[in-house]
């Protein structure tokens, strides 16, 4: 069987087709040849690559630097017979990597998910008898035939069809039913423009048809879909690579301070044993034993509360990412817009009208399109056009768990409810004008035809709806807003049609003729004398808080572009009504639209450079929409991309962000993506990027309090090394220190509400480090005042007497009372605790109240005297670690008013 380029089989006739594939037209393959083909072709499923063992998923969790600082940490706990601190250390290692075992491995669960659309039977034509097969057998020279409800098994060239409708909105984006033609197409047609195709995965909405299987498994559209999700990779989210290149940074300054305490002591011949010792002491004050559970609690209190939003967040790290999103890429059907068909026009009797309301409900009106007072005088011209629509009509208007719902064509739905909202109710009409006969839409012919009684005399009344010139070609006279037979101005009829293919509206036309009782509906008749009435322009219609959603994103330094598989007019309407681009798509404004033919013929550096400054994309292949998600990323964006195919899901993967829908989306898509919309809103989307930028802020204030600590406990025992003095803390208690504070006090700050303004500022570069200049600069000011503190207050204690484990215990109670007073302050960089109400996060009053319950059990329980070389602390000793503790916050505050640039 010779072989040609898949992307010439929608230009070649069937006939060559057949030919070609070696394939009998009108008996199909027979069964040897259809043997043999299995065996080389193989079976018409997708194979992909092969992943990683659950093993191998579950070992990959712990390669991360903070990860090895951990186990490490474990490690020198157990040495020393801390084994209660070191199973704390290895629990919060193995919650983490399991945690993150169980939210991974999504693009195996999107390949399955395509496998599985592939997993149906299929009707085939061999030795001239048809067979239902599973459709993994079927080969390339099948021929297979299609009717209304089927799932196309594999790519197929159609040689012949009947009324055949395809929804394809999967695999191209295309938001309408789509008519087969088997005629060939030009070599250069598009995906979406392929009319002779039917691909893979698809549904048959109506009609019946015959193709021939061109290709199979993964060489089917779909499958190189696949292949695209497969060889995407995962890409990491701007937090991972922030957290990953601090850990690192902050693994060599630990190993660096150990090392460095250790020859100090070595240096002033101290002896080995505690100058190991010290410098172990040292390595476990700066590790951060809370950070990976702090983290982790912190993205799950986003994840918790994007919930309630309605976005769920399939993998923790994704919650950030949408913080720092700078782009946001989305898809056009049922995301920006209602995924309803509206009427919003109406052109009858040489009037114009204006349709208000959206979607299927019965909420609108039809008015004059220049006010109430444009038209005077009788509306039976409007009356007729819109009894057309609803008589010339297959639609079902249905109310389901309160919703109204369309079953049949959206085009048809739409058009009955503009009678609907005009007074005309369907069982009524079709009462007193039943159907009597009617030829079912034809893409050749481009219109549909129904024959009614004509109420009140013995006549027919023969309607038609179609395609505007079809129409046109049919119509001598046309309908005078009063209801009379006149003169048809195809003038203004062509201009109206104009001012609604402007607006983005498919138009569609009506017509009716009057014919005796006894007329027949005879096909080759119906386009003859008839009546023109008017014509309804439509279009799935913007969502009404889509447009505030995207002017909040602009606001806050996000840019929003629509990328669709639709036409190129209707995209560029709905960008126009949605402000994309800002000026550029206001109104009166032309809005910069890009198509998947002029992508094609960009290379990769061109791409990214025109990427910019374009809003909207139209006819956009799923190669494309990944092309488009890589070079916004290669301009430094960070990229979150919505979509609901199977043709969306390699971009899904691709993002810093994927998005789903949730009501609407295939699996593919929602395995592919880290969020799933439950209400395919993308308003949801600018709720969760408020969300994620809380979720941020949370985490930078964790950091900035907790690693102060860390690297105070540092260098308070480096100190000691190099003044030749005992430790004023001991490992064990440094342990203590860091768990409790951590679960107490640092955790609360994942419960801190978003501050305002938080979506009027720009988002974080995507270079930006994890901890910027002036957060650091306040943390090293913590980081000294910390040690001087306890060191001042541990030798002052010795100074007057007190034991070792005395002046320890005070030292202590230092540290936990500074990070307590801190934790304050850490609320806000730049708010002071009484601006921001202490009531506004009672977790944080209510964690510093554990802490100071457990310091006091850590200072009078003679059970935690054995366990941590403690002691019993007077009025006097608490008086003046409250005021080391009170010190320091006043300090911060001060900062915050003389630097309020954080």
């Amino acid at each position: 069987m010779e072989s040609i380029p898949d992307r010439h089989w929608h230009h070649v006739d069937g006939a060559e087709a057949a030919r070609l594939l070696d394939t009998d037209p009108e008996r199909g393959l027979d069964e040897d040849r259809a043997a043999r083909r299995l065996r080389r072709f193989g079976e018409n499923v997708l194979t992909g690559k092969r992943g990683r063992t659950d093993l191998e998923r579950f070992l990959t969790q712990f390669h991360q630097p903070l990860v090895y600082i951990l186990i490490a940490a474990g490690i020198v706990t157990a040495i020393l017979g801390q084994w209660v601190d070191a199973g704390v250390i290895f629990g919060v290692v193995l919650v983490n990597a399991v945690v993150g075992y169980f939210q991974e491995s999504k693009a195996v669960r999107a390949l399955d998910s395509l496998a599985a659309d592939l997993s149906v039977e299929a009707e085939v034509l061999r030795d001239g008898r048809t067979r239902r097969i599973p459709a993994p057998l079927v080969v390339p020279g099948d021929l297979v035939r299609l009717r209304s409800g089927d799932r196309v098994p594999a790519d197929l060239r159609l040689v012949s069809g009947r009324e055949l409708r395809l929804d394809e909105s999967m695999l191209t984006g295309e938001s309408l039913p789509v008519d087969k033609n088997p005629a060939p197409l030009p070599p250069d047609t598009v995906l979406a423009e392929r009319r002779n195709m039917a691909y893979a995965g698809t549904l048959v909405g109506s009609g019946q048809g015959l193709g021939l299987a061109v290709a199979t498994g993964d060489r089917t559209e779909i499958g190189r879909i696949s292949n695209l999700i497969d060889t995407a990779g995962e890409l990491e989210t701007p937090l991972t690579r922030r957290i990953a290149r601090f850990s690192r940074v902050l693994l060599l300054a630990i190993l660096g301070l150990a090392a460095a305490a250790f020859v100090l002591g070595v240096l002033r011949r101290q002896p080995l044993g505690e100058t190991f010792m010290a410098a172990v002491a040292l390595a476990v004050g700066a590790i951060p034993e809370g950070l990976p559970a702090a983290v982790t609690i912190i993205l799950a209190m986003g994840v918790s509360r994007m919930a309630g939003r309605k976005a769920i967040i399939r993998k923790l790290p994704a919650v950030e990412t949408l913080g720092g999103t700078t782009v946001i890429c989305s898809d056009k059907t049922g995301t920006l817009t209602e995924n309803q068909m509206t009427v919003q026009a109406v052109f009858a009797g040489g009037r114009s009208y204006a349709v208000s309301g959206t979607g299927y409900g019965p909420e609108g009106s039809i008015t004059p399109a220049h006010g109430p007072e444009a038209h005077e005088g009788s509306d039976a011209a409007l009356t007729a056009c819109l009894r057309a629509g609803l008589l010339c009509n297959d639609a079902t208007i249905i109310v389901r768990d309160g919703r109204h719902l369309v079953e049949g064509d959206p085009t048809e739905g739409a058009l009955l409810v503009s009678a609907g909202k005009f007074g005309l109710d369907r069982d009524r009409e079709l009462a007193a004008r039943p159907r009597l006969d009617e030829l079912p839409f034809e893409s050749e012919r481009q219109s549909m035809a129904t024959l009614h009684e004509t109420p009140g005399r013995d006549g027919r009344t023969l309607l038609l709806k179609g395609a505007v010139e079809r129409v046109l070609t049919c119509c001598a006279e046309g309908l005078t807003s009063s209801g009379e037979v006149g003169g048809l101005d195809r003038e203004a009829v062509a201009e109206a049609q104009r001012a609604m293919a402007a607006a983005g509206l498919r138009v569609l036309a009506f017509a009716r003729r009057e014919l005796p009782g006894d007329a027949r509906l005879d096909p080759a008749g119906t386009c003859a004398d008839m009546v023109f009435l008017g014509l309804q322009g439509m279009m799935d219609p913007p969502r009404a808080e889509a447009g505030a959603a995207i002017a909040a994103c602009r606001r806050a330094g996000i840019e929003v572009k629509m990328i669709t598989g639709d036409h190129a007019l209707t995209a560029e309407a709905v960008g126009r009504r949605l402000g994309l681009g800002g000026d550029r798509c206001g109104d009166g404004a032309t809005c910069p639209v890009m198509t998947g033919r002029e992508i094609a013929g960009l290379d990769d550096a061109g791409l990214a450079e025109r990427v910019r400054d374009v809003p909207v994309f139209a006819r956009v292949t799923p190669e494309q929409k990944l092309r488009l998600v890589t070079a916004l990323q290669r301009n430094g964006e960070i990229c979150a991309m919505t979509g609901d195919g199977v043709n969306d899901a390699p971009a899904l993967k691709r993002a810093d962000i994927g998005v789903a829908m949730g009501v609407t989306g295939t699996e593919a898509a929602k395995e592919a993506a880290d969020m799933v919309l439950t209400d395919d809103n993308f308003a949801t989307i600018e709720a969760a990027v408020e969300e994620g930028r809380g979720v941020f802020d949370n985490l930078i204030k964790f950091l900035a309090w907790t690693l102060p600590t860390n690297a105070g406990e540092g260098l308070v025992i480096l100190a000691a090394v190099l003044f030749g003095t005992p430790l004023p803390i001991l490992p064990v208690q440094i342990l203590w220190i860091n768990m409790t504070t951590a679960g107490c006090l640092g955790i609360t700050l994942a419960f801190e509400p978003r501050e305002p303004g938080i979506m009027d500022r720009p988002p974080r570069r995507p270079d930006r480090p994890l901890l910027d200049r002036a957060v650091l600069r306040r943390m090293a000011m913590v980081s000294l005042l910390l040690p001087a503190c306890a060191f001042a207050l541990f030798h002052r204690e010795l100074a007057g007497g007190a034991s070792m484990e005395a002046a320890r215990t005070v030292a202590v109670n230092v540290f936990v009372m500074v990070e307590a007073f801190y934790l304050l302050s850490a609320r806000s960089f730049t708010r002071s605790p009484l601006a921001l109400g202490l009531s506004t996060n009672k977790w944080v009053l209510g964690g510093v109240g554990a802490m100071l319950v457990l310091q006091l059990l850590y200072s009078d329980l003679p059970v935690m005297h054995r366990l941590f070389a403690s002691a019993s602390m007077d009025l006097g000793q608490w008086a003046a670690v409250a005021g080391c503790g009170l010190a320091v916050h006043l300090l911060v505050e001060l900062d915050k008013k003389l630097f309020p640039g954080i």
